[in-house]
């Protein structure tokens, strides 16, 4: 690991490497993680060890990709707003070439609604290229919004955010639809692997997992969500890259699933709303750049592709995390010890990570 320092004097460092393929990116490469909880960097190391223990590494499938925006129209009752609903659906291929009016990168791929009384969310669902797409979306949603009011009757302006997207908060929808990158990461971790690196075993790691991210945060109310810390590892690589570390919000949703294959540990994590891009706000300071290009994401490549290379590196990290945390949670008095070493700089304390 080589040291450096992110941005407002954050520390960082350089973790790895870990072994990705998939149908996004096949490379092995360092990770950057900008955190002040230091026992991160050897647990996410720890992770990524065992990737490269691994023929395949992880696994990273990019499902989906989508940048959202809601707004919010008015209409005279809720007869009106269905028929302006429908008009919305109807009209999709006019509203797609108001956007391209817009941006040279941004694209309408699809439309949703909500209505509640005489209210109508319309959810405008964008590509966006390398852009993570905040700003991309909204300037394409108030110029469908624009057009909408002037060519749809009944309906007059609510606001240019509606809540619906959803931005920066956990939300069912976003769970269900996704927003940004809805990337899958898979790992088979050999059984004689589990017991040398994690020091412990499939069936322990299946139970915890079964019983903290599964059981446990649906006694907690948690929406859309199983799994012990994504956001830690989300919030180290979005700092690192120049990302809206709001969005760990919605980023921290995913789902945690293990299983025990006669020994070896199946160990999956499922992100369905990395918000990630390698242009825009943030990109342009010289640490992001230098980490972005470290990482190959400022490659010359068709729109869209270094975001994608962005997010499934960002999942994988995700994962090295996720194992590394559960497995250290099966022993007791392991996460504690390696707290009291890393972050308290207690040299006798013993640490499995």
């Amino acid at each position: 690991m080589t040291d450096t320092h992110g941005t407002a004097g954050v520390p960082m460092k350089w973790v790895g490497p870990l072994r990705l393929s998939g149908n996004t990116a096949t490379t092995e490469t360092h990770v950057p993680l900008a955190t002040y909880e230091s026992p991160l960097w050897p647990s996410v190391g720890r992770g990524a060890k065992i990737s490269m223990l691994v023929e395949q590494g992880i696994v990273a499938t990019l499902v989906d990709e989508r940048m959202t925006r809601s707004v919010l129209v008015e209409a005279t009752d809720a007869q009106t707003a269905y028929l302006a609903a429908r008009a919305v659906d109807a009209r999709f291929d006019e509203l797609r070439e108001v956007v391209r009016t817009c941006s040279r990168y941004a694209e309408l791929i699809g439309v949703r609604h909500e209505i509640t009384a005489n209210l109508l969310f319309i959810r405008f669902e964008f590509t966006t290229g390398d852009a993570s797409g905040h700003n991309m979306a909204t300037l394409a949603s108030d110029a469908l919004l624009k057009h909408l009011l002037q060519t749809v009757p009944g309906i007059t302006y609510g606001s240019i955010s509606g809540n619906y997207c959803t931005d920066k908060k956990a939300t069912a929808i976003n769970g269900i639809l996704g927003r940004g990158k809805n990337v899958v990461t898979e790992l088979l971790v050999p059984r004689d692997v589990v017991a040398d690196v994690l020091h412990t075993s499939a069936a322990r790691i299946v139970q915890l997992n079964i019983r903290k991210n599964m059981l446990g945060t649906l006694l907690a109310g948690g929406i859309r969500s199983a799994n012990a810390h994504f956001a830690n590892m989300l919030l180290g690589f979005y700092l690192a890259t120049g990302q809206d570390a709001a969005n760990i919000v919605e980023g921290s949703q995913g789902v945690t699933m293990a299983e025990d294959r006669d020994g070896d540990l199946y160990f999956s994590c499922t992100l369905p709303n990395l918000i990630v891009g390698t242009v825009g706000n943030g990109k342009g300071l010289e640490f992001v750049e230098t980490n972005l290009t470290r990482l190959g994401c400022t490659v010359d490549r068709a729109p869209g592709e270094n975001a994608r290379r962005l997010a499934v590196i960002a999942a994988a990290t995700v994962l090295c995390g996720e194992l590394s945390l559960l497995a250290a949670q099966t022993n007791p008095g392991e996460l504690m010890r390696a707290h009291v070493q890393l972050e308290r700089g207690n040299t006798t304390a013993k640490v499995g990570v």
